[in-house]
């Protein structure tokens, strides 16, 4: 499928304040007056319906149909519970807090209630909360050694993260260097009994990487085999040059001929991945891949994915970009998978250097076509100072505040940090789009909502012709928002192989042209989403 973004008029509109506990939509325009016998009937009817769209992954109806029962039957918690449950789903974990809450107002004892808080609070970094709901659940079921293996595994979170508060990013900051060491002291050398595709070995005695080895590399992944330890620290350092390299906001200027394919969320998805690269074609001299963040965690293939982008970043540092994502922070890669598949596959050296690399991907793209619109644009589009299109690629989206300029992100010192919840950095790879105008408390619990009228303000002020973002689910693989100036693009297909959705990427010419293309999700190996989630937490986030 193929089209063009457009933008039209938009009205200045001011600001909503920022609340801090975002609402889940509805509730503040319910009465919790006693309902009617009638409204009760009416609203069980609605939940039934719910619950058949809920159990046919149909959640963004099913959140509709909980909504309107919820109008009829306002006292009823276990709709506000099942609504909770479905706000999990839409990873909506602000507006799911929201409705678990209500539902524990309604019934103290709603055992569910509080177990659906505790996934909110676990899915927004709030482990304390976290760990606060799982001891009430216990209090209310003491027999429930599942929760019980749950709390464990939180309160081993909390402890890791304290601990590397306390000792700031030490760790994280030597990372390549203690890699480079323990290669140096003999300590990584290639085991003579590997027998799968071969790095070259150049005159000065260093490995060097040729596309022949990333094709050899993704047969042997495909057999379900892992690489040597070394391999894999050549290819992850051998990415760290370049991204060190870059700033935090990378200039990609579109010469004559050339194209750039912007690729949402891959999440692991590897089988997936490889359907969409033969559908973008590799890097080559005229044409650039941009991953927009978001390649780890979640699917259960994210090494054998990060592996192959990475390789691409060595073999092709000038056609190969990548974006850091949300998900390619150290506090999701403890809870969503990525770091147990790399301690487990690799063992813990790896995951701490990836950890580093993490923190040195740049923060958002700036994908500048070097040639005029053509035809000269029609719907009087934001051009650069020089009359041409260009795009603002990033994970998340904008910020919290107006005047942040593309010379304010280009100086955000990245390397060696993780994003936090707040500040710029966290803006970049959390926020996410709002039908409103203003901003708006985040339905993720984390970061902020921004409206068609900050996006406008944002693009003028900044003379870029379009937000590019990934970071939510579409269903159709992308969607085009805010008038025109904002498009979101998501490239996992039926992501954790239940939401049924396309995916999709965006191709871009030489004169800003965008085109769309949407892709199907394609079989894979006998293994479900998140299989190196720690302890019992597997059940808890699936």
């Amino acid at each position: 499928m193929s089209g063009s973004s457009s933008s039209g008029p938009s009205s200045p509109t001011v600001s909503r304040p920022i609340s801090s506990t975002p609402t889940s939509p509805a509730i503040h325009a319910l009465s919790l007056d006693d309902p009617t016998d009638e409204a009760r009937k009416e609203a069980a009817k609605v939940k039934a319906e719910a619950n058949k769209a809920f159990l046919s992954h149909r959640f963004n109806e099913a959140a509709d149909l909980y909504s309107k029962a919820i109008d009829l039957n306002p006292k009823d918690a276990t709709l506000w519970c099942n609504r909770a449950y479905t706000r999990i789903k839409l990873e909506e974990h602000g507006y799911g807090l929201s409705d678990a809450s209500t539902a524990i107002e309604l019934d103290p004892k709603y055992a569910k209630a509080y177990y659906r808080r505790a996934t909110c609070y676990l899915q927004t970094l709030k482990y304390k909360q976290a760990i606060g709901d799982f001891r009430k659940l216990l209090a209310l079921e003491p027999q429930n050694q599942l929760v019980r293996t749950q709390l464990d595994s939180t309160q081993k979170i909390l402890r890791k993260t304290e601990f590397e508060k306390a000792i700031e990013l030490e760790e994280e900051k030597s990372a390549v260097l203690r890699c480079l060491e323990i290669i140096n002291e003999g300590g990584c050398d290639l085991d003579k009994t590997y027998d799968g595709p071969k790095l070259a070995v150049g005159e000065d005695g260093k490995y060097q990487i040729n596309v022949e080895f990333i094709k050899g590399m993704i047969e042997w992944f495909k057999a379900g085999k892992t690489l040597p330890r070394r391999y894999v620290w050549e290819i992850v350092l051998g990415a760290h040059a370049h991204f060190a390299q870059e700033q935090s906001l990378v200039n990609l200027d579109l010469e004559d001929g050339m194209t750039c394919d912007v690729i949402g969320d891959v999440h692991g998805q590897f089988y997936d991945m490889l359907h969409l690269y033969s559908l973008t074609g590799e890097p080559s001299d005229k044409h650039c891949l941009l991953m927009n963040g978001d390649l780890v965690d979640r699917g259960s293939w994210s090494i054998e994915v990060i592996l192959t982008a990475l390789a691409y970043k060595w073999l092709y540092p000038k056609r190969m970009y990548i974006n850091r994502g949300n998900h390619e922070t150290k506090e999701m890669n403890r809870t969503y998978g990525f770091e147990g598949e790399a301690k487990h596959k690799h063992g813990d050296q790896t995951y701490k250097l990836f950890a580093h690399i993490f923190t040195t991907m740049p923060l958002a793209t700036l994908i500048c076509p070097t040639k005029p619109p053509s035809p000269p644009s029609p719907n009087a589009a934001i051009l650069s100072p020089d009359g041409k299109k260009r795009y603002f690629v990033v994970h998340g989206g904008l910020f919290s505040k107006d005047g942040v300029t593309l010379d304010d992100i280009r100086k955000i010192d990245r390397i060696g940090h993780q994003p936090g919840t707040e500040g710029l950095m966290c803006e970049l790879l959390w926020t996410d789009p709002q039908e409103l105008p203003g901003r708006g408390p985040s339905k993720r619990g984390v970061g902020i909502a921004f409206g068609p009228d900050v996006t406008r303000r944002w693009c003028e002020a900044n003379g870029v012709t379009g937000i590019i973002r990934s970071h939510e689910v579409r269903q159709d693989g992308y969607a085009i928002e805010h008038d025109g100036l904002c498009t979101t693009v998501f490239s996992a297909p039926n992501y954790v192989d239940q939401a049924g959705n396309k995916g999709a990427f965006i191709r871009i010419d030489d004169r800003g042209t965008q085109r769309y293309t949407q892709f199907e999700a394609k079989p894979h190996p006998p293994m479900k989403p998140m299989a190196y989630v720690s302890g019992g937490l597997q059940s808890l986030l699936s």
